[in-house]
């Protein structure tokens, strides 16, 4: 789609953008660029890639409506989503590393061993595991049980292996870890789902000022929100992340460090997943590779 293209769409739903444009092509789900208006006001654009991305854009609208109530970090204020277009004033800071589209040599935007960013990550996560589940039901989201937890796993263990094929030694620890009860927690709360230092937005002081990419967010295990730190700060790091949420009031159980570390480990899982859901020949062999059956 060429510039022209994207100002002609835009102009459509009543935004008027100037010819100053930047795309990064890594999203998954969405073309993603930076846009500038008539007025120099900046826009965040995201161009679904697929038809069929209209019930999440729908899903992920409410769930940005009830989250920017409870946090005091930003999150997007989406001015025009549907499934065309999404669109949205650009949000203060910057991803606190982003991947060059093409050579995916990672760049920090941030000092990424600045002690502000454990400590303001630790109390976005405790306002964002206290949103209340009567909000959430209201809105029609998702909510997960602590007792169905490992069903899920489980069925999409099942899933994957059937459609993708998986590695013997993944397999293992995955049921492993299926079976290990005292990794599970009793309790389930709101979670963003998909949190990394790429959807994480801070100043160059390291201070976290927003948060973005929701569309994963729903009542479930809060391991989730710690086990993409690990993958990118390392395990003395996700202690002192857990250390300071529950410091900061965040609930916790003996085993959130090894669940976290499960949790990042079963990324090529999740991944597979989304490959057998999309149906996309790339990610479908892009997870074929990461669960050890194509090289």
């Amino acid at each position: 789609m060429k510039n022209t293209d994207i100002q002609k769409l835009a102009e459509r739903h009543g935004l008027m953008l100037s010819d100053k444009m930047k795309f990064n092509e890594m999203g998954i789900d969405f073309k993603v660029g930076f846009a500038t208006d008539k007025d120099e006001n900046q826009w965040l654009l995201r161009i679904p890639r697929r038809p069929d991305l209209g019930k999440q854009i729908a899903k992920e609208k409410l769930i940005l409506q009830l989250v920017c109530k409870h946090l005091t970090a930003q999150v997007p204020d989406w001015k025009i989503a549907n499934e065309e277009l999404v669109a949205y004033p650009l949000l203060d800071g910057k991803p606190a590393l982003t991947y060059d589209a093409e050579t995916y040599e990672v760049s920090w935007n941030m000092d990424k061993d600045s002690p502000n960013y454990i400590q303001s990550l630790a109390k976005i996560l405790v306002q964002l595991h206290a949103i209340p589940k009567e909000e959430v039901v209201l809105n029609g989201l998702e909510v997960t049980t602590p007792e169905s937890l490992r069903s899920e796993i489980s069925e999409r263990l099942r899933l994957v292996k059937s459609e993708l094929g998986i590695s013997n030694d993944l397999e293992n620890r995955y049921k492993k870890w299926l079976d290990n009860d005292t990794l599970w927690p009793n309790f389930t709360k709101f979670i963003h789902g998909d949190l990394y230092a790429g959807h994480i937005l801070t100043y160059a002081d390291g201070n976290v000022c927003g948060i973005i990419d929701w569309s994963t967010a729903r009542i479930s295990d809060i391991s989730q929100d710690f086990s993409g730190h690990l993958t990118v700060f390392g395990e003395e790091s996700l202690k002192s992340l857990i250390s300071e949420y529950e410091k900061q009031g965040g609930k916790i159980w003996n085993m959130i460090f090894e669940q976290a570390v499960e949790r990042a480990a079963a990324a090529p899982l999740a991944y597979g997943y989304f490959a057998v859901e999309t149906q996309d020949e790339v990610h479908i062999n892009g997870a074929k590779v990461q669960l050890g059956v194509q090289r």
